[in-house]
């Protein structure tokens, strides 16, 4: 019988939604303040994961996510519109990646609908 080798723990670095950051080095990292990382949290855009003492930690993608609307609120756009616009902004692109995937099941030969 054999053993599946355990995950590294540098495997979790690569992972885009591993919670790996604090909300300090967050904010530093997409240039804004702690106080805008909780503005989005609380206007559901992005949902920090807890850490065991209760501290926020943030992703990668979730940062992804943040830093677009920072970019809009930078821009003028009110943080709950920004966040609205960049929700919209993810749907669509969910949906279009679906609708690719659809159409490239139905060009596949021989296929029976």
């Amino acid at each position: 019988m054999t053993r599946e080798n355990p995950p590294r723990a540098t495997d979790k670095f690569d992972d885009d939604d591993y919670p790996a950051y604090t909300m300090g080095r967050a904010a530093e990292m997409i240039g804004s303040t702690p106080a805008f990382l909780r503005a989005v949290g609380e206007a559901r855009l992005i949902v920090p994961l807890r850490s065991a003492g209760g501290h926020r930690r943030y992703s990668r993608y979730q940062l992804r996510i943040a830093a677009r609307a920072r970019e809009l609120v930078d821009q003028g756009t009110p943080i709950d519109a920004a966040c609205r616009i960049v929700i919209l902004e993810d749907q669509l692109e969910e949906a279009q990646r679906l609708n690719e995937e659809l159409r490239r099941g139905a060009a596949e030969p021989g296929r029976r609908d």
